[in-house]
């Protein structure tokens, strides 16, 4: 098949690599001319393991093209998915004018059919938005090609986002007839070989099911997090809670690991934006008000336990382990470290971390600046400093050699935001230890 993507960010080059993969011929188009260079040479900007080697093969198969050139991607492809960012706007609201533009690029240079697809997470109604966008410039032009519009969310998770590709749970596919349902499910025929994983509905109901998931796992992790706050106040370890509660059939392991709050570019932004939503029909979301103010707290318990165990912070120096939002991606974007970071800046304090991957992001943003430095490694994020934090659980976090680590500290505290250490271990070693929920031995929350 012959395929469009407009945005080469994660979900668009994720999605235009993996269609390549499986033999279709597909065209990514982006209006920034230094990315499309650089994706030609094969040269990937993001992180995503496995993405690289997907990318490289398929654009030198010639399976995988990008360009610039809206107007020849819109003659490319019979099938035109948009697939650009949707970012929060100063309401809450998801801000739609990337979708609009594209759709208003489609209706300017199609002349047959077309079948447009949004891949981006968008509000419920946006593809009424979109085909009616289209609709305004065929007028305009005073030309009529046949098109339809459907919905097919992406459910991917960063760092294992080609095998969620590859192998779906389920593919969401929102049409209004059964044209645009059938060139969907052709597309997605190659995996579907085992079972038939497509799920087919009104668009309305796909493009609330992408927010109804990410919002029902929001909502695990901001229940596990109340639950930790709660334990360190009555005595009680929450990882021995998490491990009792989750051998329950209806509520499982997955998602009820306690931490230091949940960030990235879906969970955040698509709670703030159904919430906004429910309040724009008349209907005041109180729990999804509530799921986004236990994790702004939440983000900030490192925070507090450092400076309940200081007290003054200005002058310490403070390792940091970890600087992505979660494991296998050097993805920031309102990452717990930051909020950490930004802390202990403000309190006067300096900041030496390590992350396998996210070293360049963080330099991206924050600049060179005195009280920060980027180590080569973890074990020199460690030297000399008066607390070390684990932030994101990389596995190359788990099992460090702790007589090295305590001999190039400073002082041998470790805040643990993602409890990967056993506390009792720790302090037998000679450490002292804070975790999340863990109870014994944190200072009082202040």
């Amino acid at each position: 098949m012959r395929i469009t993507i407009f945005g080469t960010g994660y979900v668009g080059l994720v999605t235009g690599a993996c269609l390549a993969e499986t033999g279709n011929h597909v065209v990514c188009v982006d209006i920034d001319a230094d990315r499309v260079a650089q994706l030609s040479r094969g040269d990937v900007p993001i992180y995503e393991p496995g993405l690289d080697a997907l990318v490289t093969g398929n654009v030198n198969a010639g399976r995988l093209t990008f360009t610039t050139d809206a107007e020849a991607a819109v003659a490319h492809g019979r099938l035109q998915f948009i697939a650009v960012g949707t970012p929060s706007d100063e309401s809450g609201a998801a801000d739609l004018q990337y979708v609009r533009q594209v759709a208003d690029t489609i209706g300017r240079y199609m002349t047959e059919y077309r079948l447009v697809i949004t891949k981006s997470t968008v509000p419920v109604g946006t593809a009424d938005e979109v085909r009616a966008t289209i609709r305004a410039a065929l007028d305009a032009r005073d030309v009529s090609p046949e098109f339809d519009v459907a919905s097919n969310p992406e459910f991917l998770k960063e760092g294992a986002a080609i095998e969620d590709f590859m192998k779906p749970d389920r593919v969401v596919i929102g049409v209004d007839n059964e044209r645009a349902a059938d060139h969907l499910r052709a597309l997605y025929a190659p995996y579907n070989r085992s079972r038939d994983r497509c799920m087919v509905m009104d668009i309305r109901s796909a493009e609330l099911t992408k927010y109804a998931a990410n919002i029902m796992l929001a909502a695990k992790v901001s229940m596990m997090n109340e639950l930790a706050q709660i334990s360190d106040r009555v005595g009680a370890d929450i990882e021995r809670v998490r491990t009792a509660i989750g051998a329950d059939h209806r509520i499982g392991y997955h998602f009820i690991y306690p931490g230091c709050g949940f960030g990235g570019s879906c969970f955040p932004k698509d709670v703030r934006a159904l919430g906004s939503t429910s309040k724009q029909h008349g209907y005041e979301p109180a729990l999804l008000d509530a799921i986004e103010g236990v994790n702004m707290r939440q983000k900030r318990v490192l925070f507090e336990r450092l400076q309940a165990h200081f007290g003054d912070l200005a002058g310490r120096t403070i390792g940091v382990w970890g600087l992505a939002f979660k494991p296998n991606t050097d993805d920031m974007r309102e990452a717990p470290s930051r909020t950490l970071m930004e802390a202990l800046w403000e309190a006067g304090a300096s900041v030496r971390a390590f992350d396998p991957e996210a070293t360049g992001e963080a330099r991206r943003i924050y600049g060179d600046r005195a009280d920060l430095a980027l180590c080569d490694s973890a074990l020199d994020a460690a030297r000399d400093v008066d607390a070390l934090v684990v932030v994101t659980e990389w596995h190359i976090f788990r099992s460090p050699d702790f007589d090295e680590l305590k001999t190039l500290m400073a002082q041998p505290v470790i805040v643990d935001g993602r409890n990967i250490y056993e506390p009792d271990y720790l302090r037998r070693e000679g450490f002292t230890y804070y975790g999340i929920g863990r109870a014994a031995g944190n200072p009082a929350p202040v």
